[in-house]
């Protein structure tokens, strides 16, 4: 498996829908992409960007997102993110990340993930539910 270095690259596609949509959530009127719809598109972005990389049993969470809404993406957009691994610390993935329509860029920013162990991970979790 290859070793997760800076300059990796990965892109995820989506096609804007209604439950995308900032009305949705409760920004009535915005019949516009929603800010943390942009979001999870950068994320998935920057995963695919070092997935191949990954060790078995292992997998990110976002740990950090700073990012700039540029422009709105109405209903039916036809969206692509990019993201690039800006810097490697460890367990610590740093990325930038953008986001385009067909017209032109509609966010940028920086997104920051952890590799974690999936066992434990869950473990963590389980351990909250049980009361």
């Amino acid at each position: 498996m290859p070793h997760i270095q800076t300059g990796l690259k990965g892109q995820k596609e989506m096609v804007v829908e209604h439950q995308d949509l900032a009305s949705v959530m409760g920004n009535i009127g915005a019949e516009v992409l929603s800010t943390h719809r942009v979001v999870l598109l950068m994320e998935m972005a920057a995963r695919n960007a070092i997935k191949d990389c990954l060790p078995e049993g292992k997998m990110t969470v976002g740990t950090f997102v700073r990012i700039r809404h540029l422009a709105a993406a109405p209903l039916g957009s036809k969206l692509w993110a990019e993201a690039q691994v800006r810097k490697v610390e460890g367990r610590r993935l740093f990325f930038e990340v953008a986001v385009y329509d067909e017209f032109e860029k509609i966010a940028e920013g920086e997104n920051e993930q952890l590799i974690v162990s999936i066992k434990n991970l869950l473990a963590k979790v389980i351990k909250k539910t049980i009361r």
